[in-house]
């Protein structure tokens, strides 16, 4: 369907809302949650790299509460098993009945992911890539929306296995929380603030999966295609990166743009969509050269360049 001024302007102010009830919890990271969002709608899914106790629990449990969908946590340890995931067939008196494992909502946050083994960490590749969990030769979908929030603390490294290239690549996006700043900070001290703090549903599953059949019609320029197509090229050509953005990277690069514009307002993708989400999506994606990463070079640095090295179409060429 073509999109109207009123779904343009339906999208923009239900993600407005969605983003206001979910900040009221994770106060003063308005923009992470824009991102967040984005992902789902995109759907896509995000990767939090971030220290211990800056609020990535309450995150991925203030999305699914605004959206009335159902949240899981699966804290990743070394014994983790793939069953422990995805669910495993029991024999109970005379039949075998699957039992669901925590991956089966709507909104599944993977903590400390890099904690798990590679086998372990592997059972998540078809569920995020095709939305089903495959087990004993039965498919079972998941449903919708669906989406992983990972993290991983990037400071301590022993005990952890780093993410295969294969599932980072299924991230749409990597960020972080950060630390709250002073102002956010003395609103969470104050003393009536309760401790765990439980937002409204303001919205239902069918408005996400609504919003995601609207980005499908935001109208992308064959320039900007040729934009994103660009900067992916030159993530693989840097000379600090070994191995670049695959076509993947661009294909999530070109839906979270679309998803971005129409939460601005607009029905078709400028050149800013992309240079506003092209480091948290292609950034994660690089595997930079060892000499690049001694002398202290970092994939976001490496797609900022790129950014800036790229010529982005003029507005009289998108007109």
């Amino acid at each position: 369907m073509a999109l109207t001024p009123e779904h343009t302007q339906w999208f923009e102010t239900t993600f407005s809302k969605l983003v206001d009830n979910v900040e009221s919890a994770i106060v003063g990271k308005r923009h992470v949650v824009e991102l967040a969002f984005t992902a789902m709608i995109a759907e896509g899914h995000l990767l939090l790299e971030d220290v211990p106790g800056t609020g990535k629990t309450s995150l991925a449990r203030a999305i699914a509460e605004t959206v009335r969908g159902t949240s899981a946590r699966i804290q990743f340890t070394p014994d983790l098993l793939p069953g422990d995931v995805t669910g495993v067939t029991v024999y109970d008196q005379g039949r075998f009945d699957f039992h669901h494992g925590p991956v089966f909502a709507n909104v599944v946050l993977a903590d400390e992911i890099n904690r798990a083994s590679p086998k372990t960490q592997s059972s998540l590749l078809e569920v995020m890539e095709e939305r089903q969990v495959t087990t004993d030769g039965v498919t079972r979908e998941v449903g919708a929306p669906f989406m992983v929030i990972a993290t991983q603390n990037p400071i301590e490294q022993a005990g952890t296995y780093a993410l295969p290239e294969a599932q980072l690549d299924r991230f749409l996006m990597r960020t972080s929380l950060g630390y709250p700043d002073h102002a956010a900070t003395l609103r969470i001290l104050e003393p009536a603030r309760p401790v765990r703090v439980t937002v409204p549903a303001i919205a239902e599953l069918d408005a996400i999966t609504t919003m995601t059949g609207l980005t499908h019609e935001v109208q992308q320029h064959a320039l900007i295609s040729d934009y994103i197509a660009r900067l992916v090229a030159g993530t693989r050509t840097a000379t600090q990166v070994r191995l670049g953005a695959s076509m993947r990277g661009a294909l999530a690069l070109a839906r979270a743009s679309r998803t971005w514009a129409l939460a601005h307002g607009r029905y078709y993708v400028i050149p800013d969509d992309v240079k506003a989400l092209a480091e948290v999506v292609l950034a994660h994606r690089l595997i930079l050269d060892p000499e690049a990463e001694f002398d202290g070079v970092t994939q976001g640095a490496v797609v900022r360049q790129i950014l800036l090295d790229t010529e982005p179409p003029s507005q009289r060429d998108l007109a």
